[in-house]
């Protein structure tokens, strides 16, 4: 006795599937739609209530029918009613929109915990000249937000970013490290600095970029921004004279006499002002950098870490933009 061969059967495919499931499930809006009909007993009120026209309901339930195949709505001067199919369309379709409700507590409930905190890390200069501004004017938008910084130098912000450690980072380096995204959201001069009593605030004529560089200099620590822009731009530097691992006690050494430094123009303001430093030229070089916000790349920043890179590209903080 013969037998018919069985086509042998194909692998499930779920991109197929859910392409398909999506050409033959209506949208929640008309499912919305149904709902209010069978609830209002008018398509006119259901309309009413969802916002549109009837004109447009009217297409909406046509399409609809087109879709499943069945008649879901019966028309009459007197009102609209459900059609037997239409009738149990309707309960599923109510289980569907509670599903979906559901589904955006959820969601929301998950925008709500991505909003309530937000973790930056920060290069020392950024983090202590900087951030400050832009972080007052994030509270005035976003008061139920708790921010922790976390400073560092540049190296160290990369590495918290790539680990997980911070949503949103600020480097002043020269280069950015693989696996981030970045865009510049302010410009920095560094100058160089020395004690008024240093034999360097005395010369009548500008310093040499070669002499700066044979020059031991107070320097921030191998990593930081600072560095790598003025290594970058000198070709090499001397043995540091004194290595620190923050601005603030490399501008303090340098009050005190203990040698020259470069530094970021934001640092130094006031000891300039108040002629605790002096600023002393250089020959044919200016030394400035881009300061730029990161992030993990393809993760662009959402919720409150969006709204401070709005406030830090709009001009807050920025030299020479």
């Amino acid at each position: 006795m013969s037998s018919t061969p069985v086509p042998p059967s194909r692998p499930f495919d779920p991109a197929s599937s859910a392409a398909s499931l999506a050409h033959r499930v209506p949208d929640l809006g008309a499912l919305q739609l149904l709902l209010a009909v069978a609830r209002l007993g008018s398509l006119g009120r259901a309309a009413r209530e969802l916002g549109i026209t009837q004109p447009a309901a009217s297409s909406r339930v046509r399409a609809m029918e087109r879709q499943l195949g069945v008649a879901l709505v019966d028309r009459s001067p007197r009102g609209s009613r459900l059609t037997g199919a239409g009738a149990l369309v309707t309960d599923w379709a109510g289980r569907i929109v509670e599903a979906a409700e559901a589904f955006d507590a959820g969601a929301q409930a998950l925008r709500d915990r991505r909003d309530s905190r937000l973790r930056v890390a920060a290069s020392m200069t950024i983090a202590e000249y900087l951030l400050p501004g832009w972080l007052i004017a994030l509270r005035t938008q976003r008061p139920d937000t708790a921010v922790s910084l976390l400073a560092g130098n540049s190296a160290a912000v990369a590495s918290r970013l790539l680990a997980g450690e911070a949503d949103l980072g600020f480097v002043e380096g020269l280069t950015v490290p693989g696996g981030l995204d970045e865009v510049v959201v302010a410009h920095d001069r560094l100058v160089v600095v020395t004690a008024p009593s240093h034999p360097w605030a005395r010369r009548a004529e500008p310093l040499d970029p070669a002499e700066l560089a044979a020059t031991p200099l107070i320097l921030r620590e191998e990593g930081s921004g600072t560095r790598q822009v003025l290594d970058a731009a000198l070709g090499g530097l001397a043995r540091p004279l004194i290595e620190l691992s923050s601005t603030t006690a490399v501008k303090a050494s340098a009050v005190s006499g203990a040698g020259p430094s470069v530094l970021s123009e934001l640092a130094v303001g006031e000891e300039l002002a108040a002629r605790r430093l002096v600023e002393i030229p250089l020959r044919d070089m200016r030394l400035r950098r881009e300061l730029r916000a990161v992030w993990p790349t393809g993760h662009r920043p959402a919720g409150p870490g969006r709204d401070l890179l709005s406030l830090t590209r709009g001009g807050t903080g920025t030299r020479g933009a």
